[in-house]
């Protein structure tokens, strides 16, 4: 077992280089190409858009709360449903652990590299999500599919199916590793740290919920989501808020500091041996590739869901991805990341003197920076690692169900979903490393498809805005439909 360990691991390692970096026989070290790809195009359709997530902000309120809801209209369910779908597979671990391994492995700098992916990141998710409605298939039952590979095949042609397919088959892969075998390792983890329970033990309970509400399919899913999203994000952002109310006089050094280390990170922080652009490179690629494991943008699962939305406007279901940034990384990661900060988790060891990493370090801020709570403020983590987790996971199954029914049909979308509740149950017993290894990668040949057909539709994506604002009073959007 433990031979099969380190060869998983080796893969591992050889795959996370050549996905997020590539080697560059001119320069001694590596160019992370992914990370250009990403800012790059989220840069692009900013620019492009007129930034649009500025612009259409107001009205992305507007319509998720119902403003513009008209029940018959095709889709399977509403605006603030298909957002809650969406964010409840983004807020997740990421929120907690990931935002902790950016800090641990790129000092406080990375954060800021996470608030600007999810800033350019908000126009991305704009593109996805009217892209989604545009070019969506509705099935004989009346149920919609739809996401990167649909607007691949269809708005860029037959031609395009290789890259179509090649996205659906990253996205079943990413959907165990990312949004399923993750999740379930960081419940297992943090439930034998806080109570002593065995990972098999946590991870079969975890299993047979997932399993109960994925049966149900994308109905199911979205009423259970647009009751936890609300509740489990405002839970832990007030349990967050405490803290830094708590440490206020800490929060101005905290701010400075990121903002120095995001550009000047310092050799002790990152732990690389090199010269000054080396650790600048290490702080940015962990900032990013973490805020990217976040809020998904760019990275094509979102979009997934919300062509799931009843409406007949792909610009105003655009407007309602694009919070999902917002929301899940400047929000809910910022509460994180500074409560983290402030408390000085981040510095702090273990038994084994080892700096804390993942949901631990996220646990002990909780616990000692709510000292009024008697050391019973870890609980809001625990609570929160295992309500962010489920709906993570119950998400991420229809991502993957929508792709595996792309590349075999109809037939594969059950014994996918088995497969799936399997691979839960497994993600809680492999290593961190190993897991987020691999879930990096996966998310990464996602991101790739998907952002080239971005570039490409740019053009049609913004005819759609233009139409739709003129449509809609020149962008007072005083009329409804």
């Amino acid at each position: 077992m433990s031979t099969m360990f380190a060869w998983l691991d080796k893969t591992k390692d050889i795959l996370s280089e050549y996905v997020w970096s590539w080697p560059a026989n001119w320069y001694p070290q590596t160019i992370p190409l992914l990370v250009v790809l990403l800012l790059g195009t989220g840069i692009y359709v900013t620019i492009r858009y007129r930034l649009i997530q500025v612009r259409l902000f107001r009205h992305a309120i507007d319509v998720i709360r119902g403003r513009f809801d008209r029940p018959e209209d095709t889709g399977d369910i509403n605006h603030f449903q298909a957002l809650s779908s969406a964010l409840s597979a983004t807020i997740g671990i990421g929120n907690i652990a990931g935002v902790a391994t950016a800090i641990h492995y790129g000092g406080p700098g990375a954060l800021f590299w996470m608030w600007l992916t999810a800033c350019f990141g908000m126009a991305l998710k704009f593109s996805e999500g009217t892209l989604a409605v545009r070019y969506r298939k509705i099935n004989p039952d009346g149920s919609a599919s739809g996401g990167p590979m649909y607007y691949i095949l269809y708005g860029l042609g037959k031609s395009w199916k290789p890259l179509a397919i090649a996205f659906a088959f990253f996205a079943v892969i990413s959907s165990f590793g990312q949004g399923n075998m993750i999740q379930s390792f960081t419940v297992t983890d943090q439930f034998q740290s806080e109570f002593g329970l065995p990972r098999w033990l946590t991870g079969l309970g975890m299993s047979l919920l997932v399993g109960l509400v994925i049966i149900g399919g994308i109905k199911r899913i979205g009423r259970v989501a647009s009751r936890l999203t609300p509740f489990m994000a405002i839970f832990y952002f007030i349990g967050a808020a405490l803290i830094l109310l708590v440490n206020l006089p800490e929060l101005p050094g905290v701010l400075v500091r990121i903002f120095h280390d995001a550009f000047l990170p310092r050799a002790e922080i990152s732990g690389i041996a090199g010269g000054g652009f080396l650790l600048f490179l290490n702080t940015m690629l962990w900032g990013v590739k973490r805020g990217l494991f976040s809020n998904e943008a760019g990275q094509g699962s979102a979009p997934i869901a919300h062509a799931a939305a009843k409406t007949e406007e792909p610009v105003r279901e655009g407007v309602v991805a694009m919070l999902g940034p917002f929301i899940d990384t400047l929000v809910i990661c910022s509460m994180t990341g500074l409560a983290i900060l402030v408390t000085g988790a981040w510095q702090v060891t273990d038994a084994a003197g080892e700096l804390l990493n993942g949901s631990v370090m996220t646990t002990w801020a909780f616990r000692h920076g709510l000292p009024f709570l008697g050391g019973y403020g870890s609980y809001i983590v625990t609570v929160t690692v295992f309500l962010f987790a489920l709906s993570t996971a119950i998400s991420w199954s229809y991502y993957g169900d929508r792709s595996a029914q792309f590349l075999w049909g109809d037939r594969a979308i059950m014994p996918y979903k088995a497969f799936y509740v399997g691979m839960h149950f497994l993600g809680g017993i492999f290593s961190l490393e190993l897991v987020w290894g691999f879930g990096d990668v996966a998310l990464g040949l996602m991101a790739i498809p998907n952002l080239i057909a971005i570039i490409f539709l740019a053009g049609k994506v913004k005819k759609l805005e233009l139409d739709y604002c003129a449509r809609m009073g020149g962008g007072s959007f005083t009329q409804q439909r």
